[in-house]
């Protein structure tokens, strides 16, 4: 994505990124986390303000719920497209799946992949979840005008 990006820090294995988002409301700080789902060979891209769960082990979280509006709204999700760049270059086996926890969330990832596909589909396969009657998921090519559940990268 073609847009100024943050300053990311990375624990050793790459799977939680940090940076600070600036803006209208001041200083926060954001968090990155990769996670593995049931398959092992797909991981969930988390991301929202930074939680700490335990100060000792330095174990964190994030709250994906927060409604920032810092007025870096660009700045941000490329910092996070960022992160996806990085992870799937020391991990090329590993796809991701990522969605918004709203629906207005998972739209504005659309239009932000929509916005950006020439450039993101040149590293990445781009594929849109659905969410079936029995609760199963499939990934379809993407499609700017389909409302997804979620989508899928993967590194070509």
């Amino acid at each position: 994505m073609n847009y100024p990006k943050y300053n990311l820090a990375t624990n050793t294995d790459a799977t939680v990124f940090e940076f600070v988002s600036e803006g209208t409301k001041g200083t926060i700080v954001k968090a990155i986390v990769y996670t593995v789902t049931d398959s092992e060979m797909v991981y969930n891209l988390g991301f929202g303000d930074k939680i700490i769960l335990d100060e000792e082990t330095g174990e964190i979280d994030v709250d994906d719920s927060v409604i920032s509006d810092n007025g870096d709204r660009d700045m941000v999700l490329a910092t996070v497209a960022k992160s996806a760049y990085i992870f799937t270059e020391i991990y090329p086996e590993r796809a991701l799946f990522f969605m918004g926890s709203t629906v207005s969330r998972t739209r504005l990832y659309r239009m932000a992949i929509s916005k950006n596909f020439e450039e993101i589909s040149k590293t990445f396969s781009i594929f849109g979840a659905i969410l079936q009657v029995d609760g199963g998921i499939v990934d379809v090519p993407f499609d700017s005008k389909t409302d997804f559940y979620g989508f899928l990268i993967k590194r070509k």
